[in-house]
């Protein structure tokens, strides 16, 4: 996985130290929502939609498109958000540790071949809905959620942190 240029200036000062990161991950569909086009890691072999760290200042929706060129070839658009919620904290090889904010959207395929573009991936490939590959339960939901009718907003919700936040006084 690259690492972003702003990721590798903070991990020069911080060494492996725990990093907050926002990511996104885009559900790509065609217009049909008969199709999901996923990518294969290079790294560990795992299928997953198009995923990816948000640059600062980056609007979330552009993030996701510029993933899908980046890491797929191809141009879609943003339809919705599926869901907010945290990844991690994930370990990586070299000793870094970070945990996501992550913000899954349904992205509507316009154009372009998909084809590997940035050696993140080995494949990019489009599968049946009902034919898709094995991966873990995170991109399995949010390609569910993509496709679900009606069409919920995710995000998980801690009532004991919601009435703890309340006994702060001055609220």
């Amino acid at each position: 996985m690259a690492i972003p240029k702003f990721v590798a200036d903070l991990r020069e000062h911080i060494g492996n130290a725990p990093l907050w990161l926002s990511g996104i991950t885009a559900v790509i569909t065609n217009d049909e929502g008969t199709e999901v086009l996923l990518v294969k890691r290079s790294d560990n072999g795992h299928w997953t939609p198009v995923t990816g760290i948000i640059d600062p200042d980056e609007e979330p929706a552009n993030a996701a498109i510029r993933e899908a060129i980046e890491e797929a070839g191809i141009m879609c658009e943003p339809t919705r958000i599926l869901s907010i919620g945290t990844v991690g904290p994930v370990t990586y090889p070299n000793g870094d540790v970070s945990s996501y904010l992550d913000i899954s959207l349904h992205m509507r395929y316009i154009s372009g071949t998909p084809r590997p573009i940035d050696g993140e991936n080995s494949e990019v490939r489009w599968f049946p809905i009902d034919a898709l590959p094995e991966m873990n339960e995170r991109f399995k939901h949010a390609i569910n959620v993509a496709l679900a009718d009606p069409q919920p907003t995710l995000f998980s919700f801690d009532p004991a942190a919601a009435e703890a936040a309340a006994e702060i006084p001055d609220l």
